[in-house]
């Protein structure tokens, strides 16, 4: 623009442009250029120096610390009231992958009117709600859910504490140790540090412990179904079943009293001769 200018000014004067006129017009130019960015660099808004006064004077804190990161234990404990069991079982151990969990205990029970499992599941904590929420469906009853959530931060931080404080004693008696001359101060040395030992390897047992506990939330699901035509009104089986169930318990006590009888014939075989002389006694008397 300053070059076309100056054009335009030279042949409005019908003088000749020079080389060094174009040079000086642009070097003005780009020194007013710069003045005027320097200018805007001067201008500072006044609530940053404000707030920058405030953050300079505010203390650093440390985020970054592991040992106040929440530890929280959680645990789900839920029955599910199933109308196939069988889809159901399958669903459940095709998909704990998807969350990263795993099965730490499993116990399936079956009986002539009800089928049954109950399993324990470990899973990230991140997923825990995700996993829990996965367990619901047109054909799915939840009968019982209960969530409990554990903070024990202070537990881990305080333990951490104290086996530091105790690592701190046991590397004093171990100082004494190397000035210990005779062999009784040696073994009452070495008793304490074994002691104090003993300590650091509960509590570090401790922190891995919770630590563990808080990465893997638990989840005790119990899921069931009726089956031979039994239902959920009274919990109790239908009546085909109650009916086979009676003839085999008549058949079972009459199983039972045959073997106790034979069992017992020492015993009946004295109560028949006994019976058998005291009515010949009295025969004779008579």
């Amino acid at each position: 623009m300053a070059i076309f200018a100056m054009m335009l000014y030279a042949c409005n004067s019908g003088k000749p442009l020079k080389v060094q006129d174009i040079q000086a017009s642009l070097d003005q130019t780009v020194t007013a250029n710069n003045k005027e960015e320097e200018n805007k660099q001067k201008i500072v808004n006044p609530a940053d120096t404000v707030a920058a006064g405030i953050n300079n004077n505010i203390p650093s804190v440390k985020q970054d610390n592991p040992d106040w990161d929440k530890k929280i234990i959680k645990t789900a404990d839920m029955q599910l009231q199933l109308d196939d069991y069988k889809k159901f079982n399958t669903s459940v151990h095709n998909s704990l992958q998807h969350f990263g969990a795993y099965i730490a205990e499993e116990k399936q029970e079956e009986t002539d009117y009800k089928i049954e499992n109950s399993i324990t599941i470990k899973v990230p904590v991140e997923q825990f709600d995700d996993l829990v929420n996965s367990f619901s469906g047109d054909d799915i009853k939840i009968v019982e859910k209960n969530i409990d959530r554990s903070d024990v931060t202070g537990e881990v931080v305080d333990t951490k504490a104290r086996m530091q404080a105790k690592m701190a004693v046991r590397d004093k008696y171990i100082e004494l140790l190397k000035q210990a001359r005779s062999m009784k101060d040696i073994l009452e040395v070495q008793t304490e540090i074994n002691g104090i030992q003993e300590d650091i390897e509960a509590a570090s047992s401790r922190i891995n412990y919770l630590q563990h506990s808080a990465a893997y939330s638990t989840v005790n699901l119990s899921y069931y179904q009726y089956i031979n035509g039994s239902t959920s009104n009274d919990g109790r089986p239908g009546f085909f079943t109650q009916l086979t169930d009676a003839f085999l318990n008549g058949t079972s006590m009459l199983s039972q009293l045959v073997l106790f009888a034979i069992s017992s014939w020492p015993f009946l075989l004295g109560i028949f001769l006994f019976w058998f002389f005291v009515k010949k006694f009295k025969l004779k008397k008579a």
